[in-house]
C-alpha cells in the first residue's frame, strides 16, 4: 500500500515538472522568433555598412583617425566583452560561453597581456565573481530585447580609450546563431578595425559627399556599434533556442518519466490484488477445514 502511494505521488510530481517545462518551452518558441527576425533583419544591414567601409579605407587615413590604429606587437591591454545570459534552464548554453571567455583570455594573458572583463548577464557576471576575478564593467539590465542604444552604451567608452591608446584591442564573445539547434560560442575582434576583404569584389565608384574624412567619422563608429549590437541580438537568439531544445529534452524525459512510473505502478497495484486474493482465498480455506 505504501508503495503504491509512494508511486502515484510521484507520477503527480513530474507531471506538474512536464507542464512547466512544456510551458517554458512555448515560451522559449515565441520569443525565438522575434529574436531570430531581429537577428535576419540585422544581417544585411552589418553585410552592407561593413562592404562600403571596406571600400573607402585606405592607407592615407590610418594617421588621421585614431580608431584605425593597428598596434605592432603584442598587445598590452585588451577588453573582453563576453556576453551570456541573465537566466539559466538552458542547457549548456553559458558553460560553453564562459569557458569560451576563460580559453581565450588564457591565450591572452599567456602572451603577456592584460585582459579587462567586460561583463554582460548575470551567468558570466556570478561565475567570474566566484572566481574573484577583477571585473571592469558588468550590464544585467539588457536581457533578451537589446537595442542598438545599448550597444552604443557598451562600446562608446571603449572606443575612446582605445582612440587614446589605453587600450590595444576590444573583443567580444558571444553565441552566434546558426539554427536554434546550433548556437556555437564566437570570438569577434572589434578592435583593431578590420574591413571586410574586397578580393573577387568590383569596387563601385563613389561620389563621396561632404568628402572622405567626414564620411569615415561617422562611419567607423557606427560600424564598431554595429558588431557589439549583432552580437547581443545573435546571443539573445540563441539563447531562446537553447532554452526551448533543453525545455523540449526534458519535457520528453518526464513523458518517459510518467510511462516508466505507471508501469511500477500498475505492477504494484496488480501485486496488491494478487496478495489480497491470495490472502481471503486462504482464509476461506482455513475457515473449511
Amino acid at each position: 500500500m505504501a508503495k503504491t502511494r509512494e508511486l502515484r505521488r510521484r507520477v503527480r510530481s513530474v507531471e506538474k515538472t512536464r507542464q512547466i517545462t512544456k510551458t517554458m518551452e512555448m515560451v522559449a518558441t515565441s520569443r525565438l522568433k522575434r529574436s531570430q527576425d531581429r537577428v535576419v533583419g540585422a544581417r544585411p544591414y552589418a553585410q552592407a555598412l561593413g562592404e562600403v567601409l571596406g571600400d573607402l579605407l585606405a592607407p592615407e587615413f590610418v594617421d588621421r583617425f585614431p580608431l584605425l590604429r593597428q598596434p605592432k606587437g603584442t598587445p598590452k591591454r585588451v577588453a573582453l566583452i563576453g556576453v551570456t545570459s541573465n537566466r539559466g534552464l538552458c542547457g549548456a548554453f553559458n558553460a560553453n560561453l564562459i569557458r569560451e571567455m576563460r580559453a581565450r583570455m588564457a591565450e591572452l594573458e599567456g602572451a603577456g597581456t592584460t585582459v579587462e572583463l567586460h561583463l554582460i548577464g548575470r551567468k558570466g557576471i556570478g561565475f567570474f565573481r566566484f572566481l574573484r576575478r577583477e571585473i571592469a564593467a558588468q550590464r544585467t539590465d539588457i536581457g533578451d530585447r537589446p537595442t542598438p542604444q545599448h550597444a552604443e552604451e557598451i562600446v562608446t567608452p571603449l572606443m575612446a580609450r582605445y582612440a587614446a591608446g589605453e587600450l590595444d584591442g576590444v573583443e567580444v564573445v558571444f553565441a552566434r546563431f546558426v539554427s536554434p539547434l546550433s548556437t556555437p560560442p564566437t570570438r569577434l575582434p572589434v578592435l583593431p578595425l578590420r574591413a571586410p576583404d574586397r578580393a573577387g569584389r568590383r569596387v563601385p565608384y563613389y561620389i563621396l559627399r561632404p568628402g572622405p574624412d567626414a564620411l569615415l567619422d561617422a562611419l567607423v563608429p557606427l560600424f564598431l556599434r554595429n558588431q557589439v549590437y549583432r552580437a547581443l541580438v545573435e546571443t539573445a537568439a540563441s539563447e531562446q533556442g537553447a532554452r526551448r531544445t533543453a525545455m523540449k529534452n526534458a519535457t520528453d524525459n518526464a513523458g518517459d518519466m510518467i510511462d516508466t512510473l505507471r508501469r511500477s505502478l500498475n505492477r504494484a497495484r496488480q501485486a496488491q490484488i494478487t496478495q489480497e486474493l491470495a490472502e481471503i482465498v486462504g482464509g476461506a480455506e482455513a475457515q473449511k477445514g
